[in-house]
Order: C-alpha cells, then structure tokens, then sequence
C-alpha cells in the first residue's frame, strides 16, 4: 500500500549468520580425531616396520655372516693355489682329505688351511724373489669348532700343519672368532669346505657353505661362497 501511496517500502535488515554452530564444532573435532588416530596408526606402524628391518639386517647372524664372507675371500684371494689344504676334523687332529678317484671329484672337509704372502717382494733382491722354497709368508686356517668359525692366522713359517696332518699349530698364532650359532649339515654330503679335485689337483677355488642360526627366534642366513686363487707359486 506505502508503495502504491508513493512511499519507499522500509529495508529489511540482513543478519549475517557468522562462527560454527555446536553440531558443525563437534563435526569438525570428530574428523580431526579420525585424521590424527590415522595419521598415528601410520607413524606407529612405519616405525614398527622400520625397526623390524633395521633389527633384521643388524642382526649378530648377520654382521658374522658378512664377517665370515669377507675374511674368507680376501685371505683366499691371496693364497698360493699350490698349497692350500682340506682338512677332515677328528677331535682335535685335522687330517688332509685327498680325492678318491683320478677324475673329477668335489673334496670337502670341516677346515680349510691356506698359506699367502702378507709382505712385500724385495725386487731388489733377486735371491729372495726367485727363491722358490718361499711358497708362503703367512697362513691361515678356518675350521669349526664348538659352533664357532673360528680363524688361526700367523707367520708361516712355523705356522701351518704338518704336511700329513696333524694338530693345530698354536705357536705365535692368533686365533678370532668369526661366527657364533654355526650349523652345519652333517648329513650333507658336501661339508663346510670344499674344492673341485682333477687329475689329483685342486683347482684353486674354495667353497663354504656354512649356516648361522639365531638361537632366540630360530632364524638363519646361509654362507655360501667361494674364492679363486690366482697366485701359483713356483711355477
């Protein structure tokens, strides 16, 4: 009517809602908790997961092992491959194995000897560089005893058993322990050591074949490996 009378119709006044009402509060509290109960879950889980991991690749099996494996192969690398030796271990004597046949055949035995140089040739000194009755400076032997890899290393000579067998040398020898928890297959026909025999002669690559056994959860990491001589001396 005020409009039709040629008066301005009164404005209405807008009131602008603002802040959260206590359902949307609650809303939003309840997804915030969803989110840090998810993100929590997350944290706890990638960090379970990462000390599970972290545990298993530290684990003393595991350190021997790689202990194991690096000490073989480095002192086998620089072996002389004319006078290494597999030995069969009777209580306290190590008694040389030697093959059956004249053929192919795979020798292994429970320790292995071998003999390198660990000093300098005097180039200088020609007797002493050709003197052929120097196969050796230095040796060692990897045997198992106990359940330990054990490792006896030192000046040869007078280091190193006698040429039949014999006792471990224990004179001026050090002796370490590489490996605790050893478990060996003793039904196995191949033992912890072994190499390939022709014509009577070894051919200059060792293998071992060992298993390290946690005795707390019964885990195991195999051993397997092998290391080539390449030095032959006299020739």
């Amino acid at each position: 009517m005020l409009r039709d009378m040629g008066y301005p119709l009164p404005k209405r006044k807008c009131k602008s809602r603002s802040g959260m009402t206590m359902v949307e509060l609650i809303t939003a509290m309840m997804i915030n908790a969803v989110v840090a109960m998810v993100v929590g879950v997350l944290l706890i889980g990638g960090n379970r997961t990462w000390q599970i991991t972290y545990d298993s690749a530290n684990k003393s099996i595991r350190q021997d092992a790689l202990a194991a494996q690096v000490a073989f192969e480095t002192i086998g690398r620089k072996a002389n491959r004319l006078s290494y030796r597999i030995y069969a271990v009777n209580g306290s004597s190590f008694i040389p194995v030697e093959p059956k046949t004249k053929g192919e055949e795979v020798v292994s035995g429970g320790a292995v000897e071998f003999r390198y140089w660990d000093v300098e040739l005097d180039q200088a000194d020609s007797y002493n560089l050709l003197d052929v009755s120097k196969t050796a400076t230095a040796y060692a032997l990897f045997y198992i005893e106990d359940g330990k890899l054990m490792l006896d290393y030192g000046p040869y000579p007078p280091g190193g058993i006698a040429e039949g067998g014999g006792y471990r040398n224990v004179t001026g020898v050090k002796t370490k322990v590489l490996a605790e928890n050893v478990d060996t297959d003793e039904n196995s026909e191949v033992g912890a050591f072994s190499h390939t025999v022709v014509g009577g002669a070894g051919q200059g690559s060792v293998r071992m074949n060992i298993t390290l056994r946690d005795p707390d959860d019964d885990e195991s990491v195999k051993v397997m490996t092998a290391t080539l001589m390449r030095n032959i001396w006299p020739r």
